[in-house]
């Protein structure tokens, strides 16, 4: 699958009318077919570099090959049905009865870890949302995470996090937008609640050993579609290891046909025997995957949810 979101994929940008934007993904990838055929992947490498989802798409192709065809990328316990992935309850932003309204499904769906998309309404009815969860769970009963999507203006940033800290909150992702490196950091330095980079990651100025040790977050979240693919997602996981910094995966809108592959990848990266090393309850940590409810005109998946967790079969 080759899936770049409009206003948030590096490869689209406002530069470009959607028009010329798929002649030249056409254009693009018909030029990695036909160099593929001739140079195998070392030379594809480079022709995609600014072209993560079709990085991303050109492995799913090449990993599907090499095993068969099946749509079997990874083989591990996950795809033979003896394990599963712990997911959170995804909340979409919306009008605040809407997102009760979701809150209270997916808790009755036994959704241990509930996210919450914030940022797009009343920031009191947001925390009056968050108030009403902990009213009910505790932090041991549900964890809460929320993402701003980078809503939040830097100068008023840290006071709407230290109010969202009462809560109990797991983290925020991306309070404020990204690029903007040493407001980022100062907030991470001071925020009483844990802080997630998100966009940061998608077009960043640095090199992933640089971003982690200028920012110094306390997570990162990882979405192959956007981030180029596995094998570019695996050294921001290499980097993250490295300077101290946890981090979980997250799908972005795919189909169902990317959301095989990337549940795949996931569950074997999240219980990697090097990866436990630096995170030892990861294989418990909730990963941010779902099964594509949004679409009307999905494929057909293998993938279920029953109890907060993913399944394949």
């Amino acid at each position: 699958e080759i899936a770049p979101l409009e206003g948030l994929s590096r490869e689209l940008t406002e530069a470009y009318s959607k028009a010329y934007m798929f002649d030249l993904f056409e254009g693009k990838i018909k030029t990695v077919i036909e160099e593929f055929n001739v140079h195998l992947w070392d030379w594809v490498d480079g022709l995609t570099a600014h072209f993560p989802s079709i990085r991303f798409g050109f492995e799913q192709a090449i990993l599907d090959f090499l095993n068969g065809g099946k749509q079997i990328y990874f083989q591990s316990p996950f795809v033979d049905n003896k394990n599963f992935i712990p997911i959170n309850g995804l909340v979409w932003m919306g009008e605040k009865r809407v997102m009760k309204h979701d809150i209270i499904e997916k808790i009755k769906q036994n959704y241990r870890c509930i996210k919450l998309k914030i940022g797009a309404i009343d920031f009191d009815d947001e925390l009056d949302l968050i108030r009403f969860v902990r009213q009910e769970f505790s932090v041991h009963d549900v964890e809460i995470r929320v993402d701003a999507n980078g809503a939040f203006e830097p100068k008023t940033a840290l006071e709407k996090l230290k109010r969202l800290s009462d809560f109990g909150l797991h983290s925020i992702e991306q309070p404020i937008a990204a690029n903007q490196l040493g407001q980022m950091a100062r907030l991470c330095a001071v925020s009483p609640l844990a802080i997630a980079l998100d966009e940061e990651l998608i077009a960043p100025k640095l090199e992933a050993k640089d971003l982690l040790e200028t920012i110094r977050p306390q997570y990162i979240v990882l979405k192959p579609t956007l981030l180029g693919g596995f094998y570019q997602s695996q050294a921001w996981i290499e980097a993250a290891n490295g300077s101290a910094v946890k981090w979980w995966i997250t799908s972005a809108l795919e189909s169902n046909i990317g959301l095989n592959a990337l549940a795949q990848w996931t569950y074997k990266t999240i219980n990697s025997p090097n990866n436990l090393k630096f995170q030892p309850l990861l294989n418990e940590f909730w990963q941010g995957l779902g099964t594509g409810n949004l679409y009307e005109n999905n494929t057909l998946s293998r993938l279920t949810i029953a109890d907060g967790n993913l399944f394949y079969g």
